[in-house]
């Protein structure tokens, strides 16, 4: 089935600068089913801005996850979450457990760059309106198989929060010594011997470091990934044939 138009509206500012893509946040709300659906589906408490750091820290605490496996019709994706991005392992393991994911999908590829997911036109799952706080940590770099959260554009969003729920694996290619420091420059940053290592070996897409939170990375299952950024898409981006995901956590 094709997308609907609302969630295409929402869509993205991209193209910043160069060739650099920044992704933004789709839906911050979420469509809501009739009443019958809502109540067959796990209880998610609705979080707001004022309330999202201390929910998701005293939630962070009682469940210490650090493992998702994000299951598509490619097969399963195996992502390592961070616990030194703790809001963010925190949010993303109590979407997954409340059943949220699972009603998500991959509904942008790029291919050479990233697929983003978390969102679905389809969804009937509520759980409110918040940004989460950016938790950018110099460790932790757009290498390939990087899992980060989507965010709104710096015009709309100074402080560069996160997305509640639409979150993206990196792709991209090998960068030489010039372009890194060409991105050093440009961020003010500076890598280590082993990040320009990994960069020049492995890939990914440090346009966006310092950009976005970076909160895991994948340990299995990079083949699907690649599987999927082979998926046909549309002018936009949007895959013709709907790749749908299911996401569960657990501590192994």
């Amino acid at each position: 089935m094709r997308k609907s138009a609302p969630l295409r509206k929402l869509g993205y500012a991209f193209m910043a600068a160069g060739s650099i893509m920044f992704f933004a946040a789709c839906n911050q709300t979420d469509t809501t089913g009739d009443a019958a659906a809502a109540e067959a589906e796990p209880a998610l408490e609705q979080l707001t801005s004022e309330t999202v750091v201390e929910a998701l820290t005293a939630y962070g605490k009682k469940h210490q996850d650090s493992i998702a496996v994000i299951g598509t019709r490619h097969g399963e994706i195996k992502v390592r979450l961070y616990k030194d991005t703790p809001l963010h392992r925190a949010n993303f393991v109590r979407l997954a457990k409340s059943g949220f994911y699972d009603q998500g999908e991959f509904y942008r590829v790029v291919k050479g760059f990233a697929i983003q997911g978390g969102d679905s036109d389809n969804r009937t799952m509520k759980f409110g309106q918040y940004r989460l706080p950016q938790e950018f940590n110099t460790k932790y770099i757009h290498k390939k198989g990087a899992l980060a959260m989507a965010r709104y554009g710096d015009e709309r969003n100074p402080d560069k929060e996160s997305s509640s729920h639409n979150f993206y694996i990196v792709l991209g290619e090998k960068r030489n010594a010039d372009e890194l420091a060409a991105y050093e420059q440009q961020h003010n940053a500076k890598y280590t011997p082993e990040q320009v290592e990994i960069y020049n070996t492995i890939g990914g897409e440090p346009g966006l470091d310092t950009e976005y939170t970076v909160f895991g990375e994948v340990i299995e299952g990079m083949d699907v990934v690649e599987k999927i950024a082979e998926e046909p898409v549309d002018a936009q981006n949007w895959p013709r044939q709907v790749v749908k995901h299911t996401i569960k956590v657990t501590n192994k």
